[in-house]
């Protein structure tokens, strides 16, 4: 009789550990082994390392940034950015004030669109160096809209557009990003 007891108690420990430790062992393992998508929010692509712009934006005061840096030809693509910042600025509402749309201009940018900038209110032209702009982007394509913290530090950016379709979506996904990180905030 005394056997039964022992039989029923090595039974329950050993349920309890399956209950209890097998969970543990086995959530170790799909993260060892990625077994599944990490959790992310952005939309945009994660700069790592972050890249220091300060050599653009030094003059400047701190805020959050949509920077895109005008080209010698401003073609389809690049209207299509200008017309992205200036969306997503506005569609910041109240949070506005805030953040800045910059384009940076150099002195082989596209005159044309130089004139287009200065009639848009929310654009903020900067003027920098064809060289301080191809030190500060480097390893990125300049062809690009990117989120510019208040310590000049590029973190995201998303790759335009020619279509004008696509470049809204895009829009939309570069708003959220920035709400987000706006919300998250408490500098600018």
């Amino acid at each position: 009789m005394s056997n039964a007891p022992s039989k029923t108690s090595k039974k329950l420990v050993i349920a309890l550990i399956v209950v209890f430790v097998l969970p543990v062992v086995l959530a170790k393992l799909a993260l060892d082994n990625d077994w599944f998508n990490r959790g992310a929010t952005n939309k945009g692509n994660l700069l790592n390392p972050v890249l220091d712009v300060s050599a653009v934006l030094e003059t400047e005061a701190p805020k959050w940034r949509l920077v895109y840096t005008l080209p010698e030809n401003c073609d389809k693509t690049c209207e299509n950015a200008l017309f992205s910042i200036n969306q997503v600025w506005l569609a910041l509402g109240k949070e506005s004030d805030r953040a800045q749309a910059v384009v940076i201009v150099t002195e082989s940018s596209d005159e044309q669109a130089v004139a287009k900038i200065s009639e848009m209110p929310s654009l903020h032209a900067v003027e920098a160096s064809k060289e301080n702009v191809n030190k500060s982007f480097k390893s990125v394509s300049g062809d690009a809209i990117f989120v510019v913290d208040t310590l000049n530090n590029a973190m995201l950016y998303y790759p335009v557009d020619g279509d004008k379709d696509v470049a809204v979506m895009e829009s939309r996904n570069i708003l959220a990003d920035v709400r987000k990180l706006m919300k998250l905030s408490r500098i600018g």
